[in-house]
């Protein structure tokens, strides 16, 4: 009963965040061009975590590439993906999509069993592909807008309903987090931190054509991110953006 008062909460003080930041704003929406009216703030963010990332982020993703066979970061992957298929499932049963629960959900069963805690993905070859769902995908489907664009320290390029869902709602879906045990928050630490890396070394030289090719980076970022979650949200039926900001 406490988990579930803390969970209210939280969830109150988050969907006032996503009203307040909706509220005022829609009318004012320009669907011809990025709707971004905190620009100059979320330049300065964007400069911050830029900077960040080149002293810090991409560092360890660059060592990381050159330290880590292939083959063992590909299983470091795939676990890391593998931890985030109950909060797809949760995600796709609220959108009543039964069929894509269903697969996650399998998926799921076989690469923690078959696939050694899912550093391998067998599931892939029986028919079972990868799909990602989140809080934020589930509010658009019930037809909640995204809001005004704007870019959170260390985060980095999200909406208002994408902020509410990753920071308010999905890590309540994942069931080890109801899980007791020693060392807890330094696990959950390093995950993110391992994933930080992960995800940073798959999109070093990708980001760095962008980087390199982009008159406006910022402009570009916003650009890629805003395609990458219409894609998502439609469950790639809009062409998918090349870079994952």
């Amino acid at each position: 009963m406490v988990g579930g008062l803390n969970v209210g909460k939280e969830a109150r003080c988050g969907l006032a965040f996503v009203v307040m930041l909706l509220g005022g704003c829609a009318s004012n929406m320009d669907a011809g061009a990025p709707y971004d009216p905190l620009e100059p703030l979320n330049r300065k963010v964007f400069a911050f975590n830029h900077s960040l990332d080149n002293h810090a982020a991409l560092p360890a993703a660059t060592y990381y590439r050159s330290a880590v066979p292939g083959g063992a970061r590909d299983g470091v992957h795939n676990f890391l993906s593998n931890l985030s298929l109950p909060v797809t499932v949760a995600n796709e049963v609220l959108q009543g999509e039964a069929t894509r629960a269903v697969n996650s959900a399998c998926r799921f069963g076989i690469n923690t069993t078959i696939g050694v805690l899912g550093v391998m993905d067998p599931a892939v070859g029986m028919g079972y592909p990868e799909q990602n769902e989140d809080f934020g995908q589930t509010l658009a489907v019930y037809g909640v807008p995204g809001g005004p664009y704007m870019v959170l320290p260390l985060i980095g390029s999200t909406v208002p309903r994408d902020a509410f869902g990753k920071i308010f709602v999905d890590h309540f879906f994942n069931p080890l987090g109801y899980v007791a045990y020693r060392g807890k928050l330094y696990v959950s630490l390093s995950q993110n931190l391992i994933n930080t890396v992960d995800r940073r070394s798959r999109s070093i030289a990708r980001l760095s054509d962008v980087e390199r090719n982009s008159v406006d980076y910022y402009a570009a970022m916003r650009a890629l991110y805003l395609q990458r979650r219409d894609t998502e949200v439609h469950n790639g039926d809009v062409a998918p953006a090349s870079v994952n900001p």
